[in-house]
């Protein structure tokens, strides 16, 4: 289900790749870094950049915790054997434990899980990235996509750190698009990859879809009020979609707004890079 219709997948790809290489080029630097999660995001981003740069200049880390699942492990596994690129696996869980630990008499004024639990471990992960990114000269790769930055599904200091945002410019839909485009030829991307429901896997059973609407309901609207320059009122009026859905929508959407001054350069494919306005985000 491609959303954006600006481009077909197959000129996305040659964009992407070439925004890479100029980028780095830019920079100076030859060397990548980034976060393989075993999700569909990360595993888009590091063929691109496998593509762009070379397998011997794309290094992987693998950061899973207590709450990441067995199979989103071995998916990233697979895909970096399948791009053939060098890869580390680090457990945070002790590093983890550690932090609740030191902030438990702090948190205990306040109990029970919150958000605060889940962005601890993706600012953990983000500490050890830009540690080998530091050590080694390597430019940290984004993952996030265009969905997750419009409604705010993301950590500042954490999975939204980079030197560059590869796909932000890319809605979650599109991503699939574009890795299943990646996979025409041989299979880089596991398949299970592919068909999984995606989790950032930040608590017990974590879905995306707790947060956010399911992505193909999701991203038709976003496209609609950024690309499409309407309102959620006059999407209402058209009964674009269900009004409860709108109003979630425009809710995640006016509360993450004040992220969007604090993210890195977005490798831009659309003629509306998601950008922040004054009054409204989108």
């Amino acid at each position: 289900m491609q959303i954006n219709k600006e481009f077909t997948i197959p000129e996305v790809h040659h964009k992407l790749v070439n925004g890479i290489k100029q980028y780095f080029a830019s920079c100076n630097a030859k060397r990548a870094v980034l976060g393989l999660s075993g999700g569909i995001d990360s595993a888009v981003v590091a063929a691109l950049a496998v593509e762009a740069l070379g397998k011997e200049n794309v290094h992987g880390f693998m950061m899973p915790s207590d709450f990441s699942t067995l199979h989103s492990i071995q998916d990233a596994v697979d895909l970096a054997e399948n791009l053939d690129i060098q890869y580390n696996v680090i457990s945070i869980s002790d590093l983890y434990n550690k932090f609740i630990k030191d902030l438990e008499p702090i948190f205990s004024k306040k109990k029970g899980w919150s958000v605060a639990e889940e962005n601890i471990q993706a600012r953990i992960r983000s500490i050890l990235l830009m540690g080998y990114s530091n050590k080694f000269n390597a430019l940290l790769l984004n993952t996030s996509n265009k969905s997750e930055l419009c409604c705010g599904y993301g950590t500042l200091y954490g999975d939204l750190s980079g030197a560059m945002m590869v796909i932000a410019d890319l809605y979650k839909c599109d991503v699939y698009e574009l890795a299943y485009h990646i996979n025409s030829e041989k299979e880089i991307i596991p398949k299970s990859t592919l068909i999984k429901a995606p989790s950032a896997e930040l608590r017990e059973n974590q879905k995306d879809t707790d947060t956010l609407p399911d992505y193909t309901l999701l991203d038709p609207i976003l496209y609609a009020i950024n690309e499409g320059g309407k309102s959620f009122e006059k999407l209402e009026k058209e009964k674009f979609a269900d009004k409860k859905i709108l109003d979630r929508v425009k809710s995640l959407v006016g509360k993450s707004s004040f992220k969007i001054h604090q993210i890195p350069p977005i490798l831009n494919v659309s003629s509306k890079p998601l950008v922040y306005k004054e009054k409204q985000l989108l």
